[in-house]
């Protein structure tokens, strides 16, 4: 029986988010009691702006990878490890036995601590479970324990649940996205170093007075400032950085430009089809739950609609690469995920209120840890890629989403113990960061409450 829910779930997996999460918006919506039609219609609004956003993102992979790897073998970098990014690791977690029973456990997770009260986070990313699934794969690759794989799946889940909580005014103050949260992926758990910088530079004379956001440049340069128009000196400019001539620059600076204007608008697509399940959620749960407050989890691409967590990213292009020189000891060559590596510092774009300056001050902590770890991961993605048959023997892999994750060192090292010290450093840095978010997020709820 088990084997027969694992292959429904690994076929409706195997399809990808876009149709993955229509298919899972229009069943929750119809038993939530929204009309048939009404249901199908948000489930493939759902999946129009899925499959805008992978085209957008196939677009950038396509384009701005081997912009990458040009301006890395332009530049003389030798590092060994290639980067495989979420598109080669989300894969190969699938493929791993703990894959299976992630989703249920990991849904489980979420409605025992919605009915303990435990959290407000109701999420509807199934695709994004991965993440969780991640955490227990890798665990149960690295210590052939499978309950260990199993609590791996837990804590992580639990954690994610949370930490859509602590991002939830950000999503209403910042994105103006009501009644959603992101409690997925890099952006989610590498958000809470971005609340610590953010506070220190509010400290320091001189640096909190810089303001650096998409207004305040228009104010002093125009129509420069404006997101096509950043796009596209952006785009172009890591064409050049790549080698490329004028003919081959100016083209990429045109995608990047078309990515900037056309993100928000597909970003739309996903927040209309959402919109009748958010608004028949918060009735039920109104109802069930009295006046308690309940945020959509949902896929952290709906933040790379705004146009200055483009822009960020698109600047850490050059940034990371060079991060991963200076980084000691650091193997890891930057690729996979470098065209999207937006999602690593979203919600800390969220947390400087689109402040460019900080931002980069904080993308530059945030990047620097996650090229650390994924340093030191290496071999654990090596042993699940070579568990699932993803590679052949002998081939390391590396992957700075996930492999480069806080959550997935601290659990598993904490089983294995082969670096104590990276394991205390680490840890010591994530939990202050993590109990200081908690302050600040309570600090804006109370701040939006009282607007």
């Amino acid at each position: 029986m088990l084997g027969i829910f694992g292959d429904a779930i690994n076929y409706i997996i195997d399809m990808g988010a876009s149709v993955m999460l229509p298919i899972v918006i229009a069943v929750i919506s119809i038993c939530l009691g929204i009309k048939i039609g009404k249901a199908i219609r948000a489930g493939l609004m759902i999946g129009v702006g899925f499959v805008g956003l992978s085209l957008i993102v196939d677009m950038m992979n396509a384009q701005l990878g081997p912009a990458a790897q040009a301006m890395s073998q332009r530049f003389g970098l030798t590092l060994s490890v290639v980067d495989i990014g979420w598109p080669g690791a989300s894969p190969i977690t699938w493929a791993s036995n703990i894959a299976t029973v992630a989703i249920p456990i990991a849904i489980l997770v979420n409605v025992i601590m919605l009915l303990l009260k435990w959290t407000k986070t109701v999420n509807i990313d199934i695709w994004n479970i991965w993440h969780m699934t991640f955490t227990g794969a890798i665990a149960y690759a690295v210590t052939g324990q499978f309950w260990i794989g199993i609590v791996g799946v837990i804590v992580h889940a639990m954690i994610a649940y949370k930490l859509g909580d602590l991002w939830a005014p950000l999503m209403q103050d910042y994105f103006e996205l009501d009644g959603l949260t992101v409690p997925h992926g890099t952006a989610a758990y590498m958000g809470p170093i971005a609340c610590v910088i953010d506070a220190i530079i509010e400290k320091i004379p001189g640096l909190r007075d810089i303001d650096l956001t998409a207004d305040t440049l228009q104010d002093k340069v125009g129509v420069f400032a404006e997101p096509i128009v950043i796009g596209g000196i952006l785009g172009a400019g890591i064409g050049f950085l790549a080698g490329y001539d004028v003919q081959t620059a100016l083209p990429l600076g045109i995608k990047m430009s078309a990515v900037m204007v056309l993100m928000p608008k597909i970003v739309k697509c996903i927040m209309d089809g959402l919109l009748p399940l958010t608004e028949r959620a918060k009735v039920l749960l109104t109802k069930h739950f009295g006046n308690s407050e309940f945020f959509i989890g949902m896929d952290p691409a709906v933040l790379l609609g705004d146009p200055q967590v483009v822009t960020v990213g698109l600047l850490f292009i050059p940034l990371t690469l060079l991060i991963a020189v200076l980084v000691p000891g650091n193997r890891v060559l930057p690729f996979g995920d470098l065209a999207t590596i937006g999602f690593f510092i979203a919600i800390a774009v969220a947390v400087h209120k689109g402040n460019l300056f900080r931002s980069l001050i904080s993308g530059t902590a945030i990047m620097t840890m996650t090229i650390w770890i994924a340093n030191q991961t290496i071999p654990w993605l090596t042993a699940l890629a070579t568990s699932t048959g993803s590679t052949s023997t002998g081939n390391l892999v590396a992957a700075l989403d996930q492999g480069g994750s806080p959550i997935t060192y601290i659990f598993t090292q904490t089983f294995t113990l082969q670096n104590v010290t990276g394991l205390i450093v680490i840890a010591v840095i994530y939990v202050i960061c993590w109990l200081f978010t908690i302050r600040c997020s309570k600090k804006r709820a109370k701040e939006l409450e009282n607007q």
